[in-house]
């Protein structure tokens, strides 16, 4: 598995207050934490949903991929195996 640090409530963007839950500023891949999947939380409301997708649309236009998982998957250490799988696949890109 490829060693990854991985800086919490890293701030992005220039001018709004955005932050990533978690981000590896080299190679501009985030993770984001999605609570409140079954319990109608901010990230699952309507607002809430709306101001998240811009926030990562902006992320996308300034280069960063955005992983969303849930506090379970985080819990699971999941996410290092997806960024694993990730620059692994870009990795093959190059080649």
């Amino acid at each position: 598995m490829i060693q990854i640090n991985l800086t919490p409530e890293y701030k992005f963007h220039k001018t709004r207050k955005w932050r990533f839950d978690y981000a590896n500023v080299d190679h501009k891949i985030a993770v984001e934490i999605e609570g409140g999947a079954f319990t109608n939380g901010r990230h699952t409301r309507g607002e809430g949903f709306i101001n998240d997708m811009e926030k990562y649309n902006e992320a996308a236009i300034l280069g960063w991929v955005v992983f969303r998982i849930t506090p379970t998957q985080y819990r699971q250490y999941k996410h290092l195996d997806i960024i694993d799988r990730y620059l692994t696949n870009k990795q093959k890109q190059w080649i």
